[in-house]
């Protein structure tokens, strides 16, 4: 994940939090409070503006966009 994605996400997840969050890239996003699963569709719907790319029902699943890192991994294989 490169350092703008990662900038990107954050600043998704904190919209998303309504507050601000800079998380570690490895740090849960549900554990820390941050995101419940009500939020995970908005997340989803976040990341796909974003970055232009539509993110299939099968894959919404909270251990998939568990934290920065498993959502950058998850888009980079998304994109290429």
């Amino acid at each position: 994940m490169t350092e703008e994605m990662q900038t990107k996400l954050a600043a998704i997840v904190s919209r998303v939090a309504g507050k601000t969050v800079n998380p570690d890239p490895e740090e849960s996003l549900f554990d820390a409070g941050y995101l419940d699963s009500f939020a995970l569709v908005d997340m989803v719907s976040e990341i796909e503006r974003e970055f232009h790319v539509k993110i299939p029902d099968a894959d919404l699943t909270p251990r998939r966009f568990d934290s920065l890192a498993r959502i950058g991994d998850y888009l980079t294989a998304r994109i290429k």
